[in-house]
């Protein structure tokens, strides 16, 4: 090779690092390595539960994944396996609302084919089944015969109880009634809450805190998703008076923040630090990711407008970890083009997603790597840099709920590879978890089934 043949091979070589330095993630650090939406989040007994929408099926409301849960002991590091509602896996699951103890039992209701239902357990962990029957896909929520009608209306359950242990459901287009003891029927009493903005509302959210209740209710959709609020010092069911500035998010174009909605708030449990989770249309359709924003109180009781953020809120609770280890290079089979996001309803929208391998190892939940379309022999590489020690692989794969099989390879000199790890059978998890005791230098994934792609790759 010449001289000047070698410069041009450097040239290009650095003109190419370049570009794909300016590769950046434009999604920050969402709470979930998958997308999801609509979560309802809650701390049981020290436990983050998250219990969401599964996204990123790529057919808009016609598909959703199944239903998964989400467990943190941190609210870092989140995991799941398998499904919590088996006899709902090959329906359209959306919305669930949080767990809710009652009767001995635990029940959730999720919005199933496009209706509400309750389904009970014995834990929050499940697995859940219909409160109404082994086969019966209950009735719900309708405003004349209720829980017995064949043809129910609404979605988006959201269940309060109240000290006193009435139950309350609130649901879209601002419905509320209480429930009965038996918490799968519904008092004839249904009642529409009057909100000062009357735009189509879903994703309501209640909470009471020092003797205020709050109804947050959404308006908009997209990129202009927000939620607003009403407050009472009387009951659940009102009368509610409108706060002068009842928006508490809404887009933040500095950030780069769009469309915060349909979400949950929390409090960590026996005190007053307060959380709101919301959805951040960041994808377009239904390929959305969950963030985590603190919600703050004014002396009066009202909500401060909340500061929405990519950047989330990091650990909420002190977990012991292994350090990981620093990956210095990362290389793969493929990388797919990048994708230029349209905006729907908004023109200031405007966002591209690359695919680099780098960002399986930047510790975001919002970026990712994934294999060009047509890549039927698939796998990334992780290089340390020199000889180390690796003792546990964490695989965080691009769409987990539809499930994986991979083989996990290692090697000292990157050309002679023994495996290590990996399973043939498809798991639905994530992430996937090696033990190891090897001393190696490359570590190298090849996706044998599922989705081409990594959220994160975690080696220690």
């Amino acid at each position: 090779m010449t001289k000047k043949t070698l410069f041009s091979f450097f040239f290009i070589l650095g003109v190419s690092a370049s570009i794909k330095a300016q590769n950046r993630n434009p999604f920050g650090k969402p709470l979930i390595p998958d997308m999801n939406a609509d979560a309802s989040i809650q701390q049981i007994n020290g436990t983050f539960y998250c219990y969401a929408t599964t996204d990123g099926y790529g057919k808009g409301l016609k598909s959703s994944g199944p239903p998964i849960l989400w467990k943190s002991k941190d609210f870092v590091n989140w995991s799941f396996e398998g499904t919590y509602f088996p006899s709902a896996v090959k329906e359209l699951y959306w919305a669930p609302s949080k767990v809710v103890p009652a009767n001995g039992k635990f029940y959730i209701y999720p919005t199933v084919n496009g209706y509400m239902y309750p389904a009970v357990a014995d834990k929050p962990e499940g697995p859940f089944k219909l409160a109404r029957g082994k086969d019966e896909w209950f009735k719900p929520f309708t405003p004349s015969t209720l829980l017995q009608t064949k043809k129910p209306n609404g979605i988006d359950a959201e269940i309060f109880i109240d000290d006193d242990k009435q139950a309350y459901v609130f649901w879209n287009t601002r419905h509320a009634a209480k429930l009965m003891p038996d918490m799968i029927t519904v008092d004839s009493a249904v009642q529409v809450i009057s909100t000062p903005r009357t735009q189509y509302s879903e994703g309501p959210i209640f909470f009471k805190r020092k003797g205020i209740y709050y109804y947050l209710y959404t308006i908009g959709g997209n990129e202009k998703y927000q939620y607003a609020y009403i407050m009472s010092k009387v009951s659940p069911l009102g009368p509610y008076v409108f706060p002068k500035n009842d928006i508490i998010t809404t887009t933040n174009y500095e950030k780069g923040l769009f469309g915060p909605g349909h979400g949950s708030v929390f409090n960590l449990e026996g005190t007053d630090k307060y959380y709101i989770a919301f959805l951040e249309f960041g994808r377009g359709s239904t390929n959305r990711q969950t963030y985590v924003s603190p919600l703050t109180f004014a002396s009066d009781g009202t909500i401060n407008p909340v500061e929405v953020s990519l950047d989330g809120v990091g650990e909420l609770a002190k977990v012991k970890h292994r350090k990981p280890l620093q990956v210095g290079h990362a290389f793969a089979s493929s990388t797919a083009d990048s994708v230029k996001i349209k905006p729907i309803s908004d023109p200031a929208f405007k966002r591209e997603e690359f695919f680099d391998s780098k960002f399986a190892f930047d510790g975001s939940n919002g970026s990712r790597w994934m294999a060009k379309e047509g890549d039927t022999s698939s796998w990334i590489v992780a290089d340390l840099g020199k000889i180390k020690s690796v003792n546990l692989s964490e695989v965080y794969f691009i769409r987990p709920a539809a499930g994986h099989a991979y083989l996990l390879e290692t090697s000292t000199d990157g050309k002679l590879w023994q495996k290590s790890g990996g399973h043939s059978d498809i798991k639905v998890q994530s992430p996937h978890v090696d033990q190891l005791a090897v001393k190696c230098r490359y570590l190298r994934i090849k996706i044998l089934n599922g989705v081409a792609g990594l959220w994160e790759w975690h080696l220690y």
